[in-house]
């Protein structure tokens, strides 16, 4: 009994020393009521990122539909590589899209915190 007392003590010392370190750091950065270099630095880091994505992805998307196409075309009547052909231009369609509209629905909530 003894043993589970301590260990509960010792734990709960520890979890509030943990509580109150991040709690004092938090009421520091409120108290300047400024954004952390850090987090600036993070920030700007996410949106190149971003960047570069949105960047990339019209010209993968692009030779994605391409090799599809001529997949298609180049098939000879074999159905097998018309299924997959249809499948890779539906695909790289469906995927640019999506990050198209990912990209819409961050740019909004990031209107919507500023």
């Amino acid at each position: 009994m003894f043993k589970k007392l301590k260990f509960f003590f010792i734990f709960s010392l520890i979890l509030l020393s943990v509580f109150y370190f991040f709690s004092y750091n938090t009421v520091l950065a409120g108290l300047f009521d400024s954004t952390p270099e850090l987090v600036t630095t993070l920030n700007n880091a996410f949106q190149d990122i971003e960047g570069w994505l949105l960047t990339l992805a019209t010209p993968a998307a692009a030779v994605a539909v391409g090799v599809g196409v001529f997949m298609k075309k180049f098939s000879f009547g074999d159905e097998e590589r018309i299924r997959v052909a249809k499948k890779l231009i539906r695909g790289s369609l469906f995927s640019y899209a999506f990050i198209l509209a990912i990209n819409l629905i961050l740019s909004a909530i990031q209107s919507l915190i500023q």
